[in-house]
């Protein structure tokens, strides 16, 4: 296996424990705020280890392109949609968890 390889599957893996923390997060968190944050800021870094992983594997220049251009909308459609679900959270009046 050539050097490319193994750092690939290095990031594959840890992208999915990335993946995974994020999942935790979204089940133990006490309020929709922590768990949306969880969910989001795992699962961009988590994707971005796998676009990267795989686009070390990619035949050429322009599937590297498509899997980071694919990336970015992701970025953008949860981050907006993360506002969406915490703008409504607060006009509905649920309130940040506290101790």
């Amino acid at each position: 296996m050539a050097p490319s390889e193994y750092l690939s599957a290095a990031l594959l893996i840890i992208g999915g424990l990335f993946f995974l923390a994020g999942t935790l997060g979204l089940l133990r968190f006490p309020d929709v705020y922590t768990r949306l944050h969880a969910l989001t800021k795992a699962d961009n870094v988590g994707l971005g280890l796998i676009v990267t992983g795989l686009a070390l594997q990619a035949a050429s220049w322009t599937i590297a392109i498509k899997l980071l251009l694919i990336w970015l909308l992701v970025l953008l459609a949860g981050a907006s949609v993360a506002h969406l679900v915490a703008s409504s959270a607060l006009r509905k009046g649920i309130r940040v968890w506290k101790r």
